[in-house]
Order: structure tokens, then C-alpha cells, then sequence
């Protein structure tokens, strides 16, 4: 991945593929927690030059916020996480539906939640078919 304006310094996308994984992808009629039919497992997009501008657009919250602890690395945390308004949004990989609830992981996100509450906000959890509302 190029570098943005909008990334934190020394992060990157590196092998994580959750974002070609986790969520509902209309432009490319894929479902969430399927994967791309464009993703290379452990490689990244085969369409990566040409990607679609929904892809191009998209950073999660750990390549854009450097409040996010090493730890909430996707690859390392199996979670992407991604503010929309005043959500903070939390996708789950599938095969690790328990993540969320450990630590340091769940005491973060009822601050997150805390945090937002001031403002209208709120954190939500999508674990495959469940959401959870923090």
C-alpha cells in the first residue's frame, strides 16, 4: 500500500486481508465475512492498481488513528475497525468470534463506547450474525 496523508507513520496494511473479508461489499456484490474474489490470501489484491474506488477509499481505524495500540493491528487483533459519523464500527473475523470480549480488547471498546456516548455516539459489534451494541 502506498502511503496517505491520512496514514499513521510506520503503519501499513502489510499481509492483512481482513477488509477484502469482513464486510458487505454492494459495488462487488460481496457479502460480508466472504472473501474478494479479487484477494490473494497473504498477498493482498490481484486488482490492487485498479481497484474499485470503494477499496481505495477505505482505512481502517488502526491505519488512520494512532490511539489504537499495537495490539489492534487487524492481523494481530482480528478486528477491523472503522469510525462511520459518530459509530464506531467493529467487524469480526468469523474465526475468531470470541476476540472481542478479551483483553485488552473489550475494556477498550466500553471506553471507546464511553468516550463516544458524550458526543451521540456509539460502538457496534458485528460477530458474524450477531450485533452487539456497546
Amino acid at each position: 500500500m502506498q502511503s496517505s496523508p491520512n496514514v499513521v507513520a510506520g503503519r501499513s496494511c502489510g499481509t492483512c486481508t481482513l477488509c477484502c473479508r469482513l464486510p458487505d461489499i454492494d459495488h462487488s456484490d460481496k457479502p460480508a465475512n466472504a472473501w474478494c474474489r479479487h484477494c490473494v490470501a497473504g498477498e493482498g489484491c490481484s486488482i490492487y492498481a485498479d481497484r474499485p474506488s470503494v477499496c481505495r477509499d477505505f482505512l481502517c481505524l488502526w491505519m488512520t488513528d494512532e490511539g489504537p495500540a499495537e495490539a489492534w493491528e487487524p492481523s494481530r487483533s482480528y478486528m477491523m475497525v472503522y469510525r462511520q459519523g459518530p459509530q464506531v464500527t467493529v467487524l469480526v473475523d468469523p474465526d475468531h468470534p470470541g476476540i472481542w470480549r478479551r483483553e485488552p480488547y473489550h475494556s477498550q471498546l466500553l471506553d471507546w463506547a464511553r468516550e463516544a456516548e458524550t458526543t451521540g455516539g456509539y460502538v457496534i459489534v458485528f460477530r458474524q450474525d450477531d450485533v452487539f451494541k456497546i
